[in-house]
Order: structure tokens, then sequence, then C-alpha cells
């Protein structure tokens, strides 16, 4: 039995899951369709409580005015934050950031916020965040924007660039652990700089990660209208040329600011309503292949946007009968097979022997302790199942077995590993690795003296999560079925 350290992909894979255009789905049913985690997931919100209709969600406020577009409501259509001056920190998104965290991923949280709020209302977003681990937070995306509901009551830039700035010091005070996302402007080949760089300067500078979102086609109309070769709602641009303006936006960044952050694409994807779906899966495929071929890494991360969608920006589209359902597109196969490649994957390595009882660390899907142990199989087993007894089975537990990854969630006593022999059947013999890592057991960091994770002072606690490991469970491989019939044998 070996000490393993979860790290850093080269470049790592963060999913959407739920916005303006679809709700939230489960963790375990998006594990179960990616046999494998994500770096991150990203939710999006809103927070205007200062607004008579809040916490109403925008789409559900009476009007006398049709809707002419998706963003003519009084505040943005995200589903609204309830924490802040409501504090409802068992309602969303806290109930999703929990799941996110108990099955070994980070929270990437998109927040759009009035900027008329001032830093009293923004300590109070720091304190409700503060428990989760490393958080990547995105407050008011796309700032250079003019559709967002926050960037016309602004009516100037500078408001906004400013409120940046205020936002993250407080973060930066007040939650360390969170980690700044600004989403600005990108490179314009007419200018050779940024789009209103020199107004958002100062929040390139005191931003942790910098970002951009950037499509490589999208109907913009959606749901108002349908996108047809009569109409102009949309856009599809080449491939490459994306590619090239996202590069020359991370290095135009580290130009003007003389630093060097991670650079990430925060919502990247193509649309199924303009391309159709066939060609939506070939394009991203050729944008992931130019990540992978470019010798400078110079891109971080990104975000795939999303994972199930009402319109044609899924893995998934939502079946108009049942929004519990999604159907399959035909990026999904095409995206999870990038998922398991090494090049988006975490890697895992050996840190030598140790010995049970063992105090395991999580900081974050990039960073955390496990052990793992050597399964060996003559040929494809019948039965490969993990028993979790005793006091194994209030536990916490993800596993990595080839590159898929399998959840226990406490209370849960035996998790099938087959599915991942479904899918790879052995043609030989093979030695392999099971791995156990013990993520944070309701997804919260607590101090070790048990004072209100909320309110207590900065410590180790607010970055790593420990859990002892008491022993390890039962492993289950057998070769041959129970009983079987020979001549229903082929």
């Amino acid at each position: 039995m070996n000490k393993v350290i979860l790290k850093q992909a080269p470049c790592a894979l963060d999913l959407g899951d739920g916005s303006e255009r679809a709700p939230y789905v489960n963790q375990d049913y998006v594990l179960q369709k990616m046999r494998k985690v994500h770096r991150g997931i990203s939710l999006m919100y809103t927070y205007y409580p200062n607004d008579k209709e809040w916490p109403t969600r925008a789409c559900d406020i009476k009007s006398d005015k049709p809707s002419s577009g998706a963003w003519d409501s009084p505040y943005e259509n995200y589903f609204p934050y309830r924490g802040g001056r409501e504090g409802l920190r068992d309602n969303e998104p806290f109930n999703f950031m929990k799941e996110i965290r108990q099955h070994g991923q980070d929270v990437v949280l998109t927040i759009t916020i009035d900027t008329d709020l001032k830093e009293e209302d923004i300590i109070l977003l720091a304190k409700d965040l503060r428990p989760y681990g490393r958080v990547l937070l995105r407050v008011n995306h796309e700032c250079t924007g003019t559709w967002f509901c926050y960037t016309r009551r602004a009516n100037d830039y500078q408001k906004i660039a400013d409120f940046f700035v205020m936002v993250a010091n407080v973060m930066h005070k007040h939650a360390p652990n969170v980690k700044m996302i600004l989403c600005a402007g990108m490179y314009l080949e007419e200018t050779g700089k940024l789009e209103m760089e020199d107004i958002f300067l100062e929040a390139h500078k005191v931003a942790d990660i910098w970002s951009g979102d950037q499509y490589i086609s999208l109907h913009w109309g959606w749901p108002n209208d349908i996108a047809t070769k009569e109409t102009s709602n949309y856009a599809c641009y080449d491939v490459d040329k994306v590619y090239e303006k996202a590069k020359k936006t991370y290095l135009r960044l580290k130009e003007i600011t003389g630093q060097d952050k991670p650079m990430v694409l925060s919502e990247m994807n193509g649309d199924g309503d303009v391309t159709g779906a066939f060609e939506q899966s070939n394009m991203m495929r050729h944008f992931m292949e130019l990540i992978e071929k470019d010798e400078d890494k110079w891109l971080s991360a990104f975000t795939l946007y999303q994972f199930r969608d009402d319109g044609r920006l899924g893995l998934e589209v939502t079946d108009p009968n049942n929004a519990d359902v999604g159907i399959e597109q035909p990026m999904m196969a095409m995206y999870k097979a990038q998922l398991h490649k090494p090049f988006f994957s975490q890697p895992i390595e050996s840190a030598g022997k140790i010995e049970l009882p063992a105090k395991l660390r999580w900081s974050n899907s990039e960073d955390a302790e496990g052990v793992e142990v050597d399964c060996h199989f003559n040929k494809t087993p019948t039965y490969f199942e993990v028993y979790f007894n005793d006091e194994l089975v209030d536990m916490n537990i993800m596993m990595e077995f080839g590159g898929y990854w399998f959840y226990k969630k406490p209370g849960t006593k035996v998790i099938d590993l087959m599915t991942y022999f479904f899918e790879k059947p052995l043609d030989k013999a093979a030695d392999m690795k099971l791995r156990f890592f013990c993520p944070p057991k309701d997804g919260m960091n607590y101090p070790e003296d048990g004072a209100d994770p909320f309110e207590a002072p900065d410590g180790d606690w607010m970055y790593n999560s420990y859990t002892v490991l008491p022993k390890l469970p039962e492993i289950r491989i057998e070769e041959e079925p129970v009983q079987l019939v020979n001549k229903y044998r082929f």
C-alpha cells in the first residue's frame, strides 16, 4: 500500500452545470455519464438584494411587457443567490456546492452582482464561502459587454472595474481561500490591445485568475427566436482564430500587468443551433487538440458550457417532455474521450509506503493525499466490488481505478466497480491500482477546535480538510460466475 498525491493537470477541465439555460444536474448522474471527475463544477447565480422583486427568479417576475430577449428582465435570469443578507446557507447554491466538494471537485462560482452594493454586503458573501476550501469566484463576467443588467445599471465601465477591485480586496481579506476570476475584454487585432484594457487594468492586477468567455459559435437570440439562414441572431467563427485570440489575450495581459497568472476560458463551446450537432462536436475536438499540441502550455483550464442545456449548448439537451431527462448529443462521446486523456487529467503520483490508520489531507481537486493498493486480474472479472464495513460505512470516499472515478457517499456499504470492465475488458492478465481519497464528508471544512467556520480565524482549516482512514475496505474480485448453465455460455 502506497500513499499517493493528486496533482494538477497540464490543462484542467471544468464543467458548467446549470445557468439561465438549464437547471443543475446532480453530480452522481454527471459522474456516471463521464466516468471521471472534473477539476471544478461551474455554477451561475445572481445577487440583487436591493430589488423589490428579489429573490424571485427573473423569469418568474410578472410583467405586462412581452419578453424581447434573454436579458431584458430586472436582473439576470440566473438562479438567485440565497446567502448574503438572507443567510440561507442550506439553500442555493450551497446545497450544490457541498455535493460538488463531496465528489472531489472544486466549486467554480459565477455571480452577477448589483454594483451599487457596498463593502458590508460583500463581506457577508465572503463569510458564506469560507468553509468551502478553494473556491474559484467569477464576479460580473463579460464585463466589457452591454447585455447584462449590472452593466446597464452601472452605466459606467469604470464603476464596474472598481467594483471588482473592491470585491477582490474583500475576498482576499475575509475569505482568502477564494480565488478571484476576472472575465473581461479580449484581444482586438485592430488595436493590438485588450478591449477596455486601461479601464480594467487595476482589476486585472488584483485578480487571481485571468479569464475570457469565447464561443466558437453561438445563437444569442435563444430562446426568443430560431437561428436560420435568414436571421442575424448568431455567429460562427474560425476555430484557429478563436484559439489565437485567446492566446494573444493572455500574452497581452502579461505585458500590461507585468504579472503572470493562470489563464482560463470560463465559458467555451460551440452552439448546435448554428452548426448542427455533428459539426459542433468536430469544432470542439479541434479546439481541444490545438490546446494539447501547443508547446507553450499557456492555458490553465477551460470550462465546457455546459453539461445539460435547454438549447443546444450542452453535452445533453433537456428533454422537452421532462426536464429531469437529458438527451445525449454527439459531443458527449468526443468530450468524454478528451476528458480521459492524460493531458486533461490530474496525475496521481506515488509518494512511498504508508500504514493505516492514516490521516489523509484533501486540499482541492489538484492537491490531495490518498492511498493505493494493487489489484491482480488474470482476466476480466465477473465481480469487482468494494465493501465498506464498520467505521468505513459513514465515510465519504472517492475511488479511482484505471482513470475511472467512483463515489461512495456516507451510509453506502458497497460499490460495484464492474462498469470499468464493461467498457474496457481485459485481453490478458493485468496488475492495476485502486486509489482511495477522502474529500470533506459534508463538503465543508471546519476548524479543529469546533469553532463556527463562518466566523473562525483564518487558518489551515480553510485550505485543508483531514480525514483518518482507519483501514482498507474489503475488495472482492471473482473471475467466475456464482453459477452458470454451460449450454448458454458462448
